[in-house]
């Protein structure tokens, strides 16, 4: 071939890749392979009720930008079932063998369909990385491929890689939010004779541990006795509270909780029960609740384990935790997560009982910076101490002095939470920092009309399609719509991004880790093991997966499938759709 037919080649070639994603419609829309029809046929599904993109995205497989694949090192390893569902909570993952219907942090419901043993859940100290060298027997795709990739979709937690990726391009991957503690009145023999202030910063990860160190930034500044108030300043997020039912009538669940200012543990407590020797589980509870009765023992019934936080029907009272039934006899020394109904009165209880624990005293309350208003008629600024010192001066009284801060994790750290593991509220919280901490903010606060506008801003300065339809961050919606054009042509663009490294690391490994590590298991042959980086979605009538996929012939693809269908779907079913869509990919 001559240097002029190579580069004609090329030209043509990287031009049909940028329009293909330019062009509002398809360039093609051709059949699907017939590895998909025929997972389509034993799911019961039809070929529109899937909307896919397969698009290549770069030219030169010898400088493409995805990492190089990972395998497991023991494939030999074995599971007892063909389900897994992974739930996440304040980045502890756990695998659960599904014997009756489980739901997901997204709110699906995932039906048992298989019994047999299938191969393979690789553990982190079993991975190896593999050699990507393109094998020049394999023929990359060079056609993208589009199937009703125009056709606006519930894309369910997929939805998590459009905020993540805005956050890391305009805020950049080392940012971090700081929290701060601030006070009024003054400081003597270590005691504070004003209020002590936690000015929420909308950090998405403020859990427990964090907590108590930043609270420790105050003893250390001197303060072990406050003769005021705490006041939790959440002022920073304007009326993003939710009702946690108000989605699927699941309130207990974390997935779930309410997006706020001043988020603390994800609104959540985790609960560990052991069995005694007297037919009883003693339990114990991180955080935490002052002022709040939590049982410490419950009886035992003989009934299967399954999914305990809503078999013990759990209720939120007034002042205790209560359980509706008895711990089933066969659970063992177990975890499980449950959230806590009103996300104030939650931060309120742990900021009280971590201050306390840390050898500290209180003459006053904890209370918001709502309720302080709302009481004494005034700001912050003018809360007065109880008992005045002799002298002081007067200005001390009426400016919040600054005391301590702590930073979050960075913002790397955050999104690989979100898209590794499926945190919707962390998603939440991310999305609303945008217009407060954006180069080009105008606001110090923030609502969900200000965040979203700016992410569709963002769409509409950066991207060519149309921005996709969202009222939250996260996925956890019914009235969000995107096109696998969409979001086929956001991974495109952060395909081209400096930072892709850290956006791509973010995504579960497909049969290794996050939420596709079940792929593995589904398809335990699977070429895309290890090749495929992966965000996924699932709601009672939406499965989803979108990222990307290193094919075996050394070319990088963009992937994008989304089901929906007018009927609640099978997840269990549904899945090995989209898992034949990574497999076909990446045996190109």
């Amino acid at each position: 071939m001559t240097t002029l037919s190579v580069l004609l080649t090329t030209y043509y070639r990287q031009t049909l890749l940028t329009m293909s994603v330019l062009l509002s419609a398809p360039l093609c829309q051709a059949a699907l392979p017939n590895m998909i029809e025929q997972s389509l046929i034993a799911a019961n599904l039809k070929d529109n009720d899937i909307s896919m993109v397969i698009l290549p995205v770069s030219d030169d497989t010898q400088h493409n930008h995805l990492p190089a694949a990972i395998l497991p090192k023991n494939p030999a390893n074995t599971l007892p079932t063909d389900v897994t569902t992974v739930s996440m909570t304040e980045n502890k993952q756990t695998e659960q063998t599904l014997t009756q219907p489980v739901t997901l942090e997204d709110g699906s419901v995932i039906q048992p369909i298989f019994k047999e043993s299938a191969p393979l859940l690789v553990q982190d100290n079993e991975l190896s990385m593999v050699d990507a060298n393109p094998q020049p027997a394999i023929q990359p795709l060079t056609t993208p491929l589009y199937h009703l990739a125009n056709q606006p979709r519930t894309p369910a937690s997929t939805m998590k890689l459009i905020p993540t990726f805005v956050a890391l391009d305009t805020l950049g991957q080392d940012f971090v939010w700081q929290t701060q503690i601030l006070h009024t009145g003054v400081i003597i023999n270590g005691t504070l004779y004003g209020d002590m202030i936690i000015k929420g910063s909308g950090d998405p990860k403020l859990t427990h541990e964090r907590l108590t160190q930043l609270l420790y930034q105050a003893k250390k500044a001197g303060i072990s006795h406050i003769d005021g108030n705490i006041i939790l300043d959440t002022s920073i997020f304007q009326q993003v509270g939710k009702d946690p039912a108000a989605f699927d009538n699941e309130p207990l669940r974390p997935y779930n909780a309410s997006p706020d200012g001043l988020l603390i543990n994800f609104n959540s407590i985790q609960i560990t029960t052991l069995p005694d020797n007297h037919g009883n589980s003693q339990l114990s509870y991180t955080p935490m609740l002052a002022d709040y009765q939590l049982p410490a023992t419950l009886p035992q019934r003989h009934a299967s384990c399954g999914s305990i936080e809503y078999s013990l029907a759990p209720k939120w009272q007034t002042n205790q935790l209560s359980f509706n039934k008895n711990m089933p006899s066969n659970c063992g020394e177990h975890q499980f997560y449950i959230a806590y109904p009103d996300v104030t009165d939650y931060a309120r209880r742990v900021v009280k009982q971590k201050w306390l624990d840390l050898g500290n005293s209180l003459n006053g309350q904890v209370i918001t910076h709502n309720q302080l208003t709302a009481t004494h008629s005034a700001n912050v600024h003018s809360t007065k101490p109880k008992n005045s010192p002799p002298i002081v001066a007067l200005k001390a009284w009426q400016y919040p002095l600054p005391l301590a801060s702590y930073p979050s994790l960075p913002l790397s750290a955050q999104i690989y939470d979100i898209n590794h593991y499926s945190n919707n509220v962390m998603t939440e919280q991310l999305t609303l920092s945008l217009p407060v901490y954006s180069a080009n903010k105008t606001t110090l606060t923030s609502n969900y009309p200000t965040a979203l506008t700016q992410i569709s801003d963002w769409w509409q300065t950066h991207l060519s399609s149309p921005p996709p339809m969202m009222s939250n961050g996260s996925g956890l919606c019914r009235d969000c719509t995107v096109t696998a054009a969409n979001m086929a042509e956001l991974l495109q663009y952060a395909y081209q991004h400096p930072k892709f490294a850290t956006y791509v690391d973010s995504l579960g490994i497909a049969g290794v880790s996050g939420t596709i590590a079940g792929h593995a298991h589904r398809r335990p042959h699977s070429q895309a093991i290890g090749r495929a980086w992966i965000k996924t979605g699932t709601l009672d009538n939406v499965t989803s997966m979108a990222g990307y996929v290193k094919g075996l012939s050394g070319q990088d693809y963009v992937v994008v499938g989304i089901i929906n269908t007018n009927h609640k779907l099978n997840a269990a079913k549904a899945r090995p759709v989209l898992d034949a869509m990574l497999d076909w990919t990446a045996q190109h």
